[in-house]
Protein backbone atom coordinates (compact mmCIF):
# COMPACT_ATOMS: atom_id res chain seq x y z
CA UNK A 1 0.00 0.00 0.00
CA UNK A 2 2.64 2.59 0.55
CA UNK A 3 4.81 1.21 -2.27
CA UNK A 4 1.41 2.36 -4.53
CA UNK A 5 1.67 5.66 -2.50
CA UNK A 6 4.92 7.13 -3.83
CA UNK A 7 4.83 5.55 -7.12
CA UNK A 8 1.34 7.59 -7.48
CA UNK A 9 2.90 10.25 -6.04
CA UNK A 10 6.46 11.20 -7.00
CA UNK A 11 5.05 12.54 -10.86
CA UNK A 12 2.32 14.54 -9.35
CA UNK A 13 5.69 16.07 -7.37
CA UNK A 14 7.84 16.08 -10.50
CA UNK A 15 4.78 17.84 -12.55
CA UNK A 16 4.55 20.43 -9.92
CA UNK A 17 8.08 21.23 -9.90
CA UNK A 18 8.23 21.48 -13.78
CA UNK A 19 5.48 23.65 -13.68
CA UNK A 20 6.92 26.15 -11.22
CA UNK A 21 10.49 25.99 -13.30
CA UNK A 22 8.26 26.99 -16.50
CA UNK A 23 6.21 29.79 -14.91
CA UNK A 24 9.68 31.57 -13.48
CA UNK A 25 11.05 31.12 -17.08
CA UNK A 26 8.39 33.04 -18.35
CA UNK A 27 7.94 35.43 -16.25
CA UNK A 28 11.80 36.45 -16.72
CA UNK A 29 10.90 36.99 -20.03
CA UNK A 30 8.51 38.72 -19.53
CA UNK A 31 10.04 41.33 -17.61
CA UNK A 32 10.04 45.09 -19.17
CA UNK A 33 12.86 46.16 -21.17
CA UNK A 34 15.30 47.92 -19.08
CA UNK A 35 15.56 51.48 -20.19
CA UNK A 36 19.28 53.45 -20.29
CA UNK A 37 19.01 56.14 -18.51
CA UNK A 38 20.75 59.04 -20.53
CA UNK A 39 23.16 61.43 -19.22
CA UNK A 40 21.63 65.11 -19.47
CA UNK A 41 24.29 68.27 -20.09
CA UNK A 42 23.06 71.77 -19.00
CA UNK A 43 25.56 74.73 -19.39
CA UNK A 44 25.56 78.90 -19.02
CA UNK A 45 26.64 81.28 -17.28
CA UNK A 46 27.33 82.67 -13.78
CA UNK A 47 29.42 84.88 -11.65
CA UNK A 48 30.97 86.06 -14.47
CA UNK A 49 32.42 82.62 -15.94
CA UNK A 50 30.58 79.61 -17.37
CA UNK A 51 29.05 76.53 -15.52
CA UNK A 52 28.52 73.03 -16.84
CA UNK A 53 26.50 70.26 -15.38
CA UNK A 54 26.75 66.60 -16.62
CA UNK A 55 24.27 64.47 -14.92
CA UNK A 56 21.93 61.62 -14.69
CA UNK A 57 18.83 61.79 -13.28
CA UNK A 58 16.50 58.30 -12.85
CA UNK A 59 13.00 59.92 -14.24
CA UNK A 60 14.96 61.80 -16.89
CA UNK A 61 13.87 65.32 -15.91
CA UNK A 62 16.19 68.50 -16.60
CA UNK A 63 17.11 70.36 -13.75
CA UNK A 64 18.62 73.37 -15.76
CA UNK A 65 15.76 75.60 -14.28
CA UNK A 66 16.58 74.42 -10.56
CA UNK A 67 20.31 74.81 -11.09
CA UNK A 68 19.64 78.33 -12.54
CA UNK A 69 17.53 79.44 -9.48
CA UNK A 70 19.78 78.23 -7.26
CA UNK A 71 22.39 79.52 -8.85
CA UNK A 72 20.85 83.07 -8.68
CA UNK A 73 20.12 82.27 -5.06
CA UNK A 74 23.88 81.85 -4.03
CA UNK A 75 24.65 84.82 -6.05
CA UNK A 76 22.01 86.45 -3.88
CA UNK A 77 24.57 85.77 -0.75
CA UNK A 78 27.94 85.93 -1.83
CA UNK A 79 28.40 87.94 -5.24
CA UNK A 80 29.80 91.35 -4.77
CA UNK A 81 28.73 91.90 -7.98
CA UNK A 82 25.27 92.75 -6.98
CA UNK A 83 24.59 95.73 -4.89
CA UNK A 84 21.62 94.04 -2.96
CA UNK A 85 23.53 90.79 -2.36
CA UNK A 86 24.03 89.75 1.66
CA UNK A 87 28.46 90.08 1.22
CA UNK A 88 27.39 93.96 -0.58
CA UNK A 89 25.28 95.10 2.27
CA UNK A 90 27.85 93.70 4.63
CA UNK A 91 30.63 95.75 2.57
CA UNK A 92 28.65 99.17 3.02
CA UNK A 93 28.03 98.23 6.41
CA UNK A 94 24.45 97.86 6.84
CA UNK A 95 23.48 96.76 10.38
CA UNK A 96 20.44 95.21 9.56
CA UNK A 97 21.43 92.59 7.05
CA UNK A 98 22.09 89.04 8.79
CA UNK A 99 23.76 86.35 7.25
CA UNK A 100 22.32 83.13 5.48
CA UNK A 101 23.34 79.01 5.36
CA UNK A 102 25.78 80.35 1.86
CA UNK A 103 27.62 83.09 3.78
CA UNK A 104 28.10 81.09 7.05
CA UNK A 105 29.16 77.97 5.17
CA UNK A 106 31.64 80.29 3.34
CA UNK A 107 32.78 82.20 6.56
CA UNK A 108 33.39 78.98 8.31
CA UNK A 109 35.75 77.46 6.04
CA UNK A 110 37.53 80.28 5.12
CA UNK A 111 38.48 80.80 8.93
CA UNK A 112 39.61 77.61 9.50
CA UNK A 113 41.49 77.47 6.34
CA UNK A 114 43.18 80.79 7.47
CA UNK A 115 43.83 78.93 10.64
CA UNK A 116 45.60 75.67 9.01
CA UNK A 117 47.91 78.43 6.57
CA UNK A 118 48.42 81.30 9.13
CA UNK A 119 46.27 83.24 7.01
CA UNK A 120 47.54 82.61 4.19
CA UNK A 121 43.65 82.52 2.83
CA UNK A 122 41.99 85.72 3.77
CA UNK A 123 38.72 86.97 2.91
CA UNK A 124 39.59 91.24 4.39
CA UNK A 125 42.08 91.19 1.19
CA UNK A 126 39.66 92.41 -1.06
CA UNK A 127 40.53 96.28 -0.47
CA UNK A 128 44.13 95.32 -1.84
CA UNK A 129 43.01 93.10 -4.68
CA UNK A 130 40.62 95.93 -5.70
CA UNK A 131 43.86 98.53 -4.96
CA UNK A 132 46.22 96.47 -7.20
CA UNK A 133 43.45 96.47 -10.36
CA UNK A 134 42.06 93.48 -10.18
CA UNK A 135 38.14 92.52 -9.67
CA UNK A 136 36.90 96.13 -9.72
CA UNK A 137 40.09 98.15 -9.08
CA UNK A 138 41.75 100.78 -11.62
CA UNK A 139 42.51 98.29 -14.98
CA UNK A 140 44.34 101.42 -15.98
CA UNK A 141 47.01 100.30 -14.01
CA UNK A 142 48.38 103.87 -13.78
CA UNK A 143 50.14 103.74 -10.25
CA UNK A 144 50.56 101.39 -7.70
CA UNK A 145 49.12 100.98 -4.51
CA UNK A 146 50.68 102.79 -1.22
CA UNK A 147 50.47 98.99 0.76
CA UNK A 148 50.57 100.15 3.87
CA UNK A 149 47.36 102.44 3.77
CA UNK A 150 45.45 99.18 3.10
CA UNK A 151 46.82 96.57 6.32
CA UNK A 152 45.30 98.41 8.95
CA UNK A 153 42.31 96.95 7.89
CA UNK A 154 44.00 93.49 6.78
CA UNK A 155 43.32 90.60 9.00
CA UNK A 156 40.79 87.58 8.80
CA UNK A 157 40.89 87.87 13.02
CA UNK A 158 39.38 91.12 12.66
CA UNK A 159 36.09 89.61 12.15
CA UNK A 160 33.36 87.22 12.75
CA UNK A 161 29.50 86.04 12.93
CA UNK A 162 27.47 86.73 16.36
CA UNK A 163 23.61 85.55 16.16
CA UNK A 164 23.99 86.08 12.19
CA UNK A 165 25.77 89.34 12.34
CA UNK A 166 28.98 89.95 10.74
CA UNK A 167 30.74 92.09 13.31
CA UNK A 168 33.32 94.09 11.91
CA UNK A 169 36.58 95.26 14.35
CA UNK A 170 36.72 98.32 11.72
CA UNK A 171 34.18 99.95 9.43
CA UNK A 172 36.94 99.91 6.40
CA UNK A 173 36.89 95.93 6.37
CA UNK A 174 35.10 94.55 3.68
CA UNK A 175 34.71 90.66 2.60
CA UNK A 176 35.93 89.49 -0.61
CA UNK A 177 35.06 85.72 -1.62
CA UNK A 178 35.58 85.57 -5.04
CA UNK A 179 38.77 83.41 -4.30
CA UNK A 180 36.42 80.59 -3.16
CA UNK A 181 33.26 81.38 -4.46
CA UNK A 182 32.83 79.43 -7.13
CA UNK A 183 34.15 75.85 -5.40
CA UNK A 184 31.15 76.82 -3.17
CA UNK A 185 28.97 77.32 -5.65
CA UNK A 186 30.47 73.87 -7.85
CA UNK A 187 29.27 71.76 -4.25
CA UNK A 188 25.59 73.89 -3.79
CA UNK A 189 24.97 72.48 -7.37
CA UNK A 190 26.31 68.46 -6.69
CA UNK A 191 23.69 68.85 -3.04
CA UNK A 192 21.13 69.90 -5.51
CA UNK A 193 21.50 67.07 -7.93
CA UNK A 194 21.95 64.38 -5.20
CA UNK A 195 18.63 66.32 -3.51
CA UNK A 196 17.01 64.80 -7.23
CA UNK A 197 18.00 61.39 -7.21
CA UNK A 198 20.90 61.89 -9.49
CA UNK A 199 24.05 59.12 -8.19
CA UNK A 200 26.07 60.38 -11.32
CA UNK A 201 27.33 64.10 -12.17
CA UNK A 202 30.21 66.24 -12.73
CA UNK A 203 29.47 70.02 -12.18
CA UNK A 204 32.45 71.95 -13.08
CA UNK A 205 32.16 76.70 -12.27
CA UNK A 206 34.99 78.56 -13.69
CA UNK A 207 37.14 75.33 -13.80
CA UNK A 208 36.17 74.09 -10.44
CA UNK A 209 35.12 70.70 -10.00
CA UNK A 210 32.57 68.42 -7.77
CA UNK A 211 31.93 64.52 -9.03
CA UNK A 212 30.43 61.94 -8.22
CA UNK A 213 29.83 58.31 -9.21
CA UNK A 214 30.53 57.51 -13.19
CA UNK A 215 30.76 59.10 -16.26
CA UNK A 216 28.72 58.44 -19.84
CA UNK A 217 31.40 55.95 -20.58
CA UNK A 218 30.89 53.99 -17.39
CA UNK A 219 34.31 55.19 -15.98
CA UNK A 220 35.80 57.55 -14.23
CA UNK A 221 35.55 61.36 -14.80
CA UNK A 222 38.39 62.49 -16.37
CA UNK A 223 39.49 66.02 -15.95
CA UNK A 224 42.53 68.10 -17.04
CA UNK A 225 45.09 70.01 -15.53
CA UNK A 226 46.51 72.96 -17.61
CA UNK A 227 49.93 73.44 -18.17
CA UNK A 228 51.25 77.00 -16.21
CA UNK A 229 51.94 79.44 -19.15
CA UNK A 230 51.08 82.72 -19.08
CA UNK A 231 48.03 83.03 -21.11
CA UNK A 232 45.45 86.52 -20.09
CA UNK A 233 43.46 85.15 -23.02
CA UNK A 234 42.61 81.82 -21.62
CA UNK A 235 43.14 79.79 -25.17
CA UNK A 236 46.63 78.21 -24.36
CA UNK A 237 45.03 75.26 -22.96
CA UNK A 238 47.59 71.86 -23.09
CA UNK A 239 47.29 69.76 -20.13
CA UNK A 240 49.97 68.78 -17.72
CA UNK A 241 47.81 66.04 -16.66
CA UNK A 242 44.82 64.60 -16.13
CA UNK A 243 42.64 63.21 -13.36
CA UNK A 244 40.45 60.60 -12.81
CA UNK A 245 37.90 60.59 -10.06
CA UNK A 246 34.59 59.03 -8.76
CA UNK A 247 33.83 61.25 -5.49
CA UNK A 248 35.23 64.47 -4.36
CA UNK A 249 36.19 68.04 -5.79
CA UNK A 250 39.46 69.41 -7.42
CA UNK A 251 40.23 73.21 -7.92
CA UNK A 252 43.00 74.98 -9.54
CA UNK A 253 44.73 78.57 -8.67
CA UNK A 254 46.95 80.12 -10.40
CA UNK A 255 49.02 83.14 -11.39
CA UNK A 256 49.15 82.33 -15.09
CA UNK A 257 46.11 83.68 -16.36
CA UNK A 258 45.04 86.80 -14.09
CA UNK A 259 48.51 89.44 -14.56
CA UNK A 260 49.27 92.28 -16.20
CA UNK A 261 53.05 93.67 -16.89
CA UNK A 262 53.92 97.09 -15.26
CA UNK A 263 57.54 98.50 -16.02
CA UNK A 264 58.79 94.89 -17.03
CA UNK A 265 57.46 93.53 -14.04
CA UNK A 266 54.48 90.75 -13.98
CA UNK A 267 51.62 91.56 -11.16
CA UNK A 268 49.46 88.45 -10.43
CA UNK A 269 45.80 88.85 -8.84
CA UNK A 270 46.40 86.47 -6.23
CA UNK A 271 47.31 89.11 -3.20
CA UNK A 272 49.72 87.66 0.29
CA UNK A 273 47.66 89.26 3.14
CA UNK A 274 50.77 90.03 5.02
CA UNK A 275 52.91 91.90 3.01
CA UNK A 276 49.80 93.61 0.84
CA UNK A 277 51.84 92.74 -2.21
CA UNK A 278 51.05 90.14 -5.58
CA UNK A 279 52.18 86.63 -4.78
CA UNK A 280 55.87 86.98 -6.25
CA UNK A 281 57.86 83.20 -6.22
CA UNK A 282 58.46 79.90 -8.35
CA UNK A 283 54.85 78.43 -7.49
CA UNK A 284 52.94 78.94 -10.71
CA UNK A 285 49.82 77.22 -9.95
CA UNK A 286 48.35 74.64 -7.24
CA UNK A 287 45.53 71.88 -7.58
CA UNK A 288 43.84 70.75 -4.85
CA UNK A 289 41.71 67.57 -4.44
CA UNK A 290 39.59 67.53 -1.46
CA UNK A 291 36.24 66.04 -0.22
CA UNK A 292 34.26 69.29 -1.25
CA UNK A 293 35.17 71.93 -4.30
CA UNK A 294 34.98 75.47 -1.45
CA UNK A 295 37.32 73.10 0.77
CA UNK A 296 39.75 73.00 -2.44
CA UNK A 297 39.12 76.21 -3.72
CA UNK A 298 40.23 77.97 -0.27
CA UNK A 299 43.33 75.47 -0.17
CA UNK A 300 44.28 76.04 -3.73
CA UNK A 301 44.62 80.21 -2.86
CA UNK A 302 46.34 79.52 0.51
CA UNK A 303 49.01 77.62 -1.69
CA UNK A 304 49.67 79.87 -3.65
CA UNK A 305 50.81 82.41 -1.23
CA UNK A 306 52.52 79.84 0.92
CA UNK A 307 54.70 78.13 -1.48
CA UNK A 308 55.91 74.61 -2.26
CA UNK A 309 57.16 73.27 0.59
CA UNK A 310 54.94 75.14 2.94
CA UNK A 311 51.49 73.53 0.87
CA UNK A 312 52.89 69.52 0.75
CA UNK A 313 52.99 70.03 4.05
CA UNK A 314 49.76 71.20 4.75
CA UNK A 315 48.14 68.80 2.95
CA UNK A 316 50.39 66.15 4.85
CA UNK A 317 48.90 67.15 7.82
CA UNK A 318 44.77 67.99 6.74
CA UNK A 319 43.09 64.79 6.29
CA UNK A 320 41.55 64.40 2.73
CA UNK A 321 43.65 67.06 1.09
CA UNK A 322 45.87 65.84 -1.43
CA UNK A 323 48.17 68.68 -3.79
CA UNK A 324 49.89 68.88 -7.54
CA UNK A 325 52.16 71.69 -7.57
CA UNK A 326 53.69 73.38 -11.02
CA UNK A 327 56.73 75.34 -9.99
CA UNK A 328 59.89 77.05 -11.70
CA UNK A 329 62.92 75.44 -10.38
CA UNK A 330 66.79 77.16 -10.56
CA UNK A 331 67.14 76.89 -14.08
CA UNK A 332 63.81 78.02 -14.98
CA UNK A 333 61.97 75.28 -15.90
CA UNK A 334 58.85 74.08 -14.86
CA UNK A 335 58.39 71.14 -12.73
CA UNK A 336 56.20 69.42 -10.83
CA UNK A 337 55.57 67.69 -7.54
CA UNK A 338 52.63 66.34 -5.78
CA UNK A 339 51.48 64.89 -2.68
CA UNK A 340 51.50 61.28 -2.10
CA UNK A 341 47.60 60.70 -2.31
CA UNK A 342 47.85 62.21 -5.37
CA UNK A 343 49.26 59.60 -7.66
CA UNK A 344 46.29 57.24 -6.97
CA UNK A 345 44.44 59.62 -9.05
CA UNK A 346 46.52 60.35 -11.43
CA UNK A 347 45.83 58.83 -15.17
CA UNK A 348 47.96 56.21 -16.50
Amino acid sequence: MNKKLIFVLLPIFTIIGLLLWLFESIQSEAKPFQRKIEYIHNQGSTQGTTYSATYQQPAGIDLQSKIEARLHQFDSSLSSYIPNSIISRINRNDKSVNTDLDFETMFNTAMETARQTNGALDITVGPLVKAWGFAFGNKNHDKLPVVSDFLPFIGYEKVRIVNHKLIKDDARIMIDANGIAQGQSSDIIAKLLEANGCKNYMIEIGGEVACKGLSPSNAKWRIGIDKAIDDTTNTNNGLQAVVEMSSGAMTTAGNYRKFYIKDGKKYAHIINPHTGMPVNHNLLSATVIAPTALLADAYDTAFMVIGVDSSLAVCKRVPGLECYLIYVDETGNNQVIYSPGFKKYLAK
